[in-house]
Order: structure tokens, then sequence, then C-alpha cells
């Protein structure tokens, strides 16, 4: 039975358009879940939008609606997230919305047992409170009435709440990041965790007044307060793998292996999401992964500051595969980088025209000119080849496995890093080589050998960058006369030499053509 892997990104707030942030995410979570599929994991990719609270109300009223058009307003919005899903090429299992009935049904039935076991209480609540973060902190936490994370002015609340007592599950909280060492990764982020959870923890408000706030899940046991809009979109991990009303999938797919997420809200999951889950009786997720930022000449990009980089126009102008690629290969994941066009051209012009793309068309254009366009039969044992061709080879179907390790562990750079070294060798070994010297000496053996290894890295290579890059790797397959659908190949051929047939190749366009820059 093939192994689970259940992966998930945040749900996205559909008060605006998504940026690059939200695609960060989703091309992350793409990459891993086709790796997994093509090692023969049997993957659970969910992702969705997070529709309800206070931004909500407010930015339906800035559309032109009115006050109860909320649902409205998020189904305008929600389409923009799933065409972008699709312009990017991410393949989710499961889109899950929070407005969806069996989430809501959920929600409610979490709030319920919670409350009747006594974990849920009502006071009087007096301290700060955040709109644009929908965060509480107490007096010592946001000195001079400014919040600690988005810096911006908070207010002055004082009414009655509903709370979920927290603080009961701090220590075993502690407990279980410092026995569990890869549950919150990186690990300078688990030590901010651990480092929140020196202070005491302070029970969550899980509710909002409706005289306050009417759009969202109406609280079960009290009908004149509806649910914090955190507290009921991270049970969407629950309830869109099917508790409680499908048990039979949820006990399939729980605990889910990893929740991708930015670190911004990495104290909502690895603080009160784990202990939500612990009070219900329920594991808490295998691991926790928080990356960085994206910034714009040093600064976090923001609407009011007019930085924001829209996907669609990044994609319109490099194409989809070198803005993903740009994305995974730029910085570590897990930290911040910073996005330039600049940059971005740079990589695209060095590494994907200049390498990849070049040594697809000559190896075509050789293969063409030398042996009419057919794959040429080599013996795999032929005295032909050369040490350095022996060490292409090696080197070439070492990189499944060296592959295996980093992918899983969300190291994208690394495992890009590596193909680009197996790239650049085989365009060395052009040089090295002469080709056009062999074929003028009439060394048909060893033109043929060097041939059919540049071909066999183009084929291997193309496996390797399926889940980073899908479409180019589909492109090269293609050119390589493959009739067999790269998407069905395993990531296990990949660690096979020899497994191109004779079979002729398709030249085709070049895979990157250059951008020019202005002068």
């Amino acid at each position: 039975m093939p192994k689970k892997y259940y992966i998930t990104t945040p749900l996205y707030y559909v008060n605006s358009k998504p940026h690059i942030g939200h695609s960060y995410t989703q091309i992350a979570c793409d990459t891993v879940a086709r790796f997994m599929r093509r090692s023969g994991a049997d993957v659970f990719f969910m992702t969705g939008t997070d529709e309800h609270g206070e931004k909500i109300e407010k930015s339906t009223l800035e559309a032109g609606l009115k006050e109860g058009e909320e649902k409205k307003f998020v189904d305008s919005i929600v389409p923009v997230f799933r065409d972008l899903w699709k312009t990017l090429g991410i393949q989710y299992d499961f889109f899950i919305r929070t407005t969806d009935d069996y989430h809501v049904k959920c929600v409610q039935t979490v709030l319920d047992r919670l409350y009747k076991d006594g974990k849920i209480y009502k006071k009087v609540y007096k301290g700060w409170f955040c709109t644009p973060c929908e965060a509480f902190w107490a007096e010592n936490q946001a000195p001079g009435g400014i919040c600690p994370d988005c810096t911006r002015p908070v207010d002055r609340l004082d009414e009655a709440n509903y709370f979920f007592r927290t603080s009961e599950y701090q220590q075993w909280l502690v407990d279980h990041i410092k026995t569990h060492p890869d549950f919150i990764q990186p690990d300078f982020r688990r030590n901010e965790v651990l480092g929140f959870l020196k202070e005491e923890l302070l029970d969550l408000c899980i509710s909002r007044p409706k005289t306050r706030m009417s759009w969202g899940i109406e609280v079960p046991f009290d009908k004149d307060y509806v649910t914090y809009v955190w507290f009921d979109a991270l049970i969407n991990y629950i309830s869109g793998a099917g508790y409680p009303h499908d048990m039979e999938r949820f006990g399939k797919l729980w605990p889910a292996d990893v929740h991708v997420i930015g670190k911004d809200i990495l104290r909502h999951h690895a603080v009160y999401w784990p202990i939500m889950l612990r009070a219900l009786g329920l594991e808490p997720p295998k691991a926790i992964f928080a990356h960085g930022w994206w910034v714009i000449k040093g600064e976090k990009m923001s609407k009011s500051k007019g930085n924001v980089v829209d996907p669609v126009d990044m994609v319109g102008k490099f194409g989809v595969d070198p803005y993903r690629y740009f994305l995974l290969r730029e910085v570590q994941f897990g930290m911040d980088g910073a996005f330039s066009e600049g940059a971005l051209t740079a990589r695209y012009n060095s590494e994907l025209a200049n390498d990849l793309g070049n040594l697809l068309n000559r190896t075509l254009t050789m293969v063409e000119k030398y042996f009419a366009g057919e794959v040429p039969k080599v013996n795999q044992q032929s005295t032909a080849r050369s040490p350095q061709s022996e060490k292409l080879k090696n080197n070439t179907t070492a990189l499944a496995g060296e592959l295996e390790k980093t992918i899983p562990n969300f190291n994208f750079t690394t495992a890009l890093s590596k193909i680009w070294e197996v790239i650049n060798m085989a365009n060395k070994h052009i040089e090295d080589s002469k080709p056009w010297i062999l074929a003028k000496e009439n060394k048909k053996e060893e033109l043929a050998s060097l041939m059919y290894s540049l071909l066999e890295v183009l084929r291997i290579t193309s496996i390797l960058l399926y889940p980073f890059m899908p479409q180019t790797a589909r492109n090269v397959w293609e050119q390589l006369g493959i009739d067999e659908s790269i998407d069905r190949i395993k990531f296990s051929d990949a660690a096979e030499w020899g497994r191109l047939s004779s079979v002729k190749v398709r030249k085709s366009m070049p895979l990157f053509p250059r951008i020019e820059l202005p002068s």
C-alpha cells in the first residue's frame, strides 16, 4: 500500500487578490507533492481560502456591496485564486473554503465539544485588539498601543467573549516541541516558538459579539456570537481531511505530514493549533514549516507601499516555469529573499537559457546533423566511453538519491544546484570532447557514445526537474522523442542509465529564448 502524504498550504484570506507570497507557498507545496507522487506516495495536497472576519466585512463594503453580501464578495474573489493556481500549474487534490457547509458544521462540532468538556468559558476582556491582525494583546504585549506583529495602532476593547483554555496545555506543548525536533522547521523558528512559550500563555479569545462583527460561523451554544476567524480557519486542516463527517478518510490522512506556512502566522500554527488538537484528543501535525518573506529593496511588500509583485505580471513577462524556478532557486526556503526582475532575468538568461536551453539545443542539433535525428544505438560496455563520460554518467544517476534527501525537506536550492552541476558538466563535456572533430575524423563509435550520454543526461534531468518545472520537463521529454508521458514516469527511473531507446528526436523551438536587456 502506498505511503500516505498529507501536505497543506495555509488558507489564503480573500480580502484582496493573491500576490507573490501566496504563489511562493503554493509552488513549494506543489513541488514537494509532485515529487512524492512520482515517488509512489498517496498524496493529498490541500489548499483553500479563509473567508470570514472583519476584514472581509470591510472589503465587502469597499467593493460597493451591502452589509450582508459578504458571501457574494468572497464568491467573486475565490476564482481569482483558483485561476492563478491553474496558471502556475498547481496540482492540488482538494480545495476548501471556510464557507463550505461541512467546514461550518465541523467548526461548530469542535466548539460544542470543547465547551461541554469545560475547555471554553466566558469572561469580560479588557485589553488591546489589532483589527488588521485580528489579534488580542495583553497590556505588556503592545507597548505604546502598537501591535507587535504589524506595528499598527491597536484599539482598546472592553467586552464579554468566549475563551479557550490554552494556558492549560502550555507545558505539554513545550515538552512536545523539545521531544520532536522536526515538529517546527527551520530550527530557528522552533527556537522562536520556545522563546515565546517562556512567557505565560494567555487563554485564547475565540469569539466576536455579533454587535461588532456578524460575518462568521455562529457559536453553537450562544447565538449572539460568531467564531474568531483564526479558530475557524485552523480547523480546515481536519475538516478538509474528513473530520467528523468522513472518519474513514480522516483516519487515513491524519496526522498531516506537513503544514507549510509563512513565518507571520507561525504562532497560530505552532502554538494554538496543536493545543486545539490536544484538547480534542487528536494528534498534532508531524511538521510545520515556516518560510520567509520576499522583500523589495529591503522592505516587506505591502499594498500601501505599492510594491506588491503580481504573479500574473511575472508569468506574462518570464513564463510560468522561470517564475517557479526563480522562487525556489534564489533563496533557501525558510529565509527571507530579495525579489527583483533584474535577478529573475539574470537567472533566466544564465541558468535557463545558457545552461539548460543551450544543452538541449546543441545536443539535438548534433544528433540531427550526425545521426539524421536518430538516437544512436550504443553498447553500454563500449570502450569508446571516456573517463569523462563515465563520471558524467555516475554523477547523473546519483542525483535521484540526493534529491530524495533534499526535496522532502524543502531544500530546493540544494536540489536545483545539484541538477545544474550535472547540466554544466554536460555542457563542458561537449567543449572538451569536441564532437565536431570526432565527426571529421570519422570516430563514429565515440561520437555515438557522446551523443547518447548527452541525451541520457537530458532524459534524467527532465525527470528530476519535473516537480520544479513541469512544463519545461514535458517540453524536453517531447523533444527527446519519447512517446510515454512524463507525467506517469516514476522518480526512480532517473537512477537508471541507458533507458533511452532508439527513437527520433523532435527538435523544436528553444526552451528559453534569451531576454534582451535594454542597453
